[in-house]
């Protein structure tokens, strides 16, 4: 979206301009009907984000068990389609999270998590087990990652204000695909939901890089669609550590200027000379 700005150097010279700014809006989720999330997000792929969400918590894991998504009219008093308010209909005897299970309460853009009653509320088992995955990683090959998925970061070239995820194919480096959010959770979203409508879940043999952190959630998020390793430019939380080593993810922090640190699972890594941590 297009603001005015004013632009104020410490030489005393002001400017005023237009510049862009990334957009950011909720986005209400309801599964048959029912409320079940609102989550901050930059609007544009919502149907693969809702997806993506959806498989992370556990209710779905194919995409034959959802029949339909779409946008809802009706969202506000004169009937207007907002385009902020997307109903799921679940394939019939897909369960419904019970009542008491809805995140009913804001989720900002920058904690996925906020909402659930306890850490070990968001531990769910996933349907496609990584700690069997035989990739292997070649670092040269990771290091490459940021500078290749800041390529495809249209939104954030204009803007400095959004966060990216990019999956890889481990072997070769191809990118798959990238998303864009002001969100890293909603992106990541956006990335499985990608992934589960185009039939490729589990992801094995891929690794998923992040902009910014690598936080549980994202950690939650990469295991439940089978993603073997998760990369990232910053460092990762002791939570994210703690998961990864559970789940028999590679973890990989502080991707940037030619060199990483391994959290957990760096026997995928085709090298020795990378800083190996015993969580």
């Amino acid at each position: 979206m297009r603001a005015r700005v004013t632009r104020i150097l410490l030489d005393g010279t002001t400017r005023v301009r237009e510049d862009h700014v990334a957009a950011e809006e909720p986005l209400e989720i309801r599964l048959d009907g029912r409320p079940f999330v609102v989550t901050m997000r930059t609007p544009g792929h919502d149907i693969e984000l809702a997806h993506g969400f959806l498989v992370s918590e556990g209710v779905i894991h194919r995409r034959d068990q959802v029949t339909l998504a779409r946008y809802c009219a009706g969202a506000t008093e004169d009937g207007v389609n907002t385009y902020n308010v997307l109903d799921i209909a679940l394939t019939l005897g897909v369960p419904v999270p019970e009542p008491g299970s809805e995140r009913n309460v804001y989720m900002s853009s920058s904690c996925g998590v906020c909402g659930k009653a306890s850490i070990d509320a968001v531990q769910t088992s996933s349907h496609y087990p990584i700690a069997g995955d035989d990739v292997s990683i070649d670092p040269t090959l990771v290091a490459a990652l940021p500078d290749r998925l800041r390529e495809r970061q249209e939104i954030f070239a204009r803007t400095g204000g959004l966060h990216a995820a990019g999956l890889f194919d481990a072997t070769t480096g191809k990118l798959l695909v990238a998303r864009e959010d002001v969100g890293r959770h909603n992106a990541v979203d956006k990335v499985v939901g990608w992934a589960l409508l185009e039939g490729r879940l589990p992801l094995t043999g891929t690794i998923l890089m992040v902009s910014g952190r690598a936080s549980f959630e994202l950690v939650q998020k990469a295991s439940m669609a089978g993603i073997p390793a998760l990369t990232a430019v910053s460092a990762p939380s002791s939570l994210a550590v703690e998961l990864a080593d559970r789940a028999g993810l590679t973890l990989l922090g502080f991707v940037r200027e030619g060199s990483m640190v391994a959290y957990s699972r760096a026997d995928r890594l085709t090298t020795d000379s990378l800083l190996r941590l015993d969580a």
